[in-house]
């Protein structure tokens, strides 16, 4: 693997993808490899992604080849990370089982602020750090993710995920411009189901009788609870997550 020094590997000038793998199978590729695009281009980096050369490169890996036998797919994911000189492709561990999304989540506020006058919090880039620290910060903490606020008390989203709410029965997600990566499970959430974005601040969560967080490889994350606030209700979280399993098992 022939790796060049670049502004991508000296300061995280580069963008990287994570794709969920079932049965062999990217998920929501098309969309990964579109958003992936579009953030090259928004920070000038002179390289492009096609969703052809991605799986004929995951067709190729020798790990997946009897994927449908032993169903190792179930915990694999390609990532996919591009910087001005650098085009890598590799296969990595899903640590979301189907046992632990059972279990749910219990999450906390981080002390960190998210910048939302930045305009690399709207792409997913190698600049990375604030959310890998928070994400390791939980080892030793009875939390499996922070939720960032930004510079002005707003929600944003957690350290590698999107946060939803829902409130008497309507579902609600803090808009991108509060300083948020648009997921592309928030993306299937939001076409999937009536949901509004909008600004919320921590006291709106005491009135939320859901919450459910998303990414590419935990899929539909039930939460028990946030910052003490405990959630009483999963009946709509549970109607989205039963529709989004549904549609990852039609299409294997």
């Amino acid at each position: 693997m022939n790796i060049q020094l670049d502004d991508g590997l000296q300061f995280g000038l580069g963008v990287f993808e994570t794709i969920r793998i079932r049965s062999g199978q990217p998920e929501f590729l098309d969309w990964h490899i579109e958003r992936m695009n579009q953030s090259l281009q928004a920070l000038h980096i002179p390289q492009e992604v096609s969703a052809e050369e991605a799986a004929a490169w995951l067709k190729q890996q020798k790990e997946l080849k009897h994927s449908d036998e032993n169903r190792h797919d179930e915990m694999k994911a390609m990532k996919i990370l591009v910087t001005e000189k650098n085009k890598l492709m590799m296969l990595r561990s899903n640590p979301y089982t189907p046992e632990r999304i059972r279990q749910g989540f219990c999450l906390d506020y981080s002390a960190v602020i998210r910048n939302e006058t930045s305009p690399l919090v709207y792409h997913k880039t190698l600049n990375y750090g604030d959310n890998i620290l928070e994400k390791r910060r939980t080892s030793s903490l009875p939390v499996d993710e922070r939720i960032f606020l930004n510079t002005r008390g707003e929600l944003t989203e957690g350290s590698t995920t999107n946060i939803f709410f829902v409130f008497d029965g309507r579902l609600v997600t803090p808009t991108v411009s509060c300083g948020l990566l648009n997921g592309i499970m928030r993306r299937f959430v939001l076409e999937n189901f009536p949901c509004k974005e909008t600004v919320l601040y921590p006291e709106d969560v005491l009135q939320a009788d859901e919450c459910f967080v998303t990414n590419s490889l935990m899929g539909i994350m039930p939460v028990k609870m946030l910052a003490g606030t405990e959630f009483p209700s999963a009946e709509i979280t549970n109607e989205i997550l039963y529709k989004y399993q549904m549609k990852s098992y039609c299409e294997r």
